[in-house]
């Protein structure tokens, strides 16, 4: 990882979790968590949690994040949540995760939108990018992720307020975890695209995480390359003594 940027984790606790559950979870991880301030530490709890969790950190340096928003301010949009309604409630927001764009049919300009209206509102979006199984088998990696960031980012401004996470989509949930210096090269990928679109010091300050099967024993690897600024978490975020190690070794 370069000295030259801070180390991001974000925990997503994904559809798991009921208020208690959560708190539970916090509570158990917090002090823990709070050890850690070279490291900017987030938690990504269901919609119906953001409220309590964020009540629970309020005065402490441990940031929120929402799953997901609606890129428009208000209307007929049964069951979405508008940016402006997480003031107050979420620093940051992941968008275009695989599993919107895979289950919800979710495609670029749809993301493009989210990441354009979480800016206006304030917050921070953590971007996801990655390539399918069969897309990696047929070396298509590099033309599949740099498009998405192209399609994400092009037109935007304040790129320097993005966050990017690099999930390629064969290793979530799966166990199967790319290697490093893969996930170093679709990274750097990823940089060099940033810079094409908002120039090198802008890419060159980018927070890029790697997700994907992300656990305390193998991340140690992959924060050791030079471009991997830290982890989007999975199910490892469920577990307070894992999601600590990882944080800790994002510090190390």
């Amino acid at each position: 990882m370069s000295g030259r940027r801070k180390p991001i984790v974000a925990g997503n606790w994904k559809m798991n979790t009921t208020i208690a559950e959560g708190l539970a979870l916090l509570d158990d991880m917090l002090p823990r968590l709070q050890l850690y301030s070279s490291v900017e530490r987030v938690v990504c709890p269901p919609f119906v949690s953001l409220e309590a969790v964020a009540n629970r950190l309020r005065g402490t340096d441990v940031g929120v994040g929402a799953q997901n928003m609606y890129p428009e301010p208000k209307g007929a949009f049964t069951g979405e949540v508008a940016p402006g309604m997480l003031e107050g409630l979420a620093t940051y927001v992941i968008v275009g995760h695989s599993e919107r764009r895979q289950y919800f049919c979710e495609d670029d300009a749809l993301v493009h939108r989210k990441v354009q209206a979480a800016l206006q509102a304030g917050l921070v979006p953590i971007l996801c990018v990655g390539e399918t199984l069969e897309h990696n088998e047929r070396g298509e990696t590099e033309a599949v992720v740099a498009g998405q960031v192209r399609a994400a980012l092009d037109g935007v401004e304040h790129l320097s307020a993005v966050v990017i996470a690099y999930e390629p989509i064969w290793a979530i949930g799966t166990g199967r975890a790319a290697t490093p210096e893969g996930a170093n090269a679709t990274i750097a990928l990823i940089r060099r695209t940033v810079a094409d679109i908002g120039g090198p010091a802008i890419a060159d300050g980018l927070q890029v995480q790697y997700g994907g099967s992300v656990t305390a024993e193998n991340f140690g690897a992959f924060i050791a390359q030079p471009d991997v600024d830290g982890a989007l978490v999975g199910g490892a975020s469920l577990k307070p003594d894992q999601f600590i190690e990882i944080v800790r070794l994002a510090a190390a």
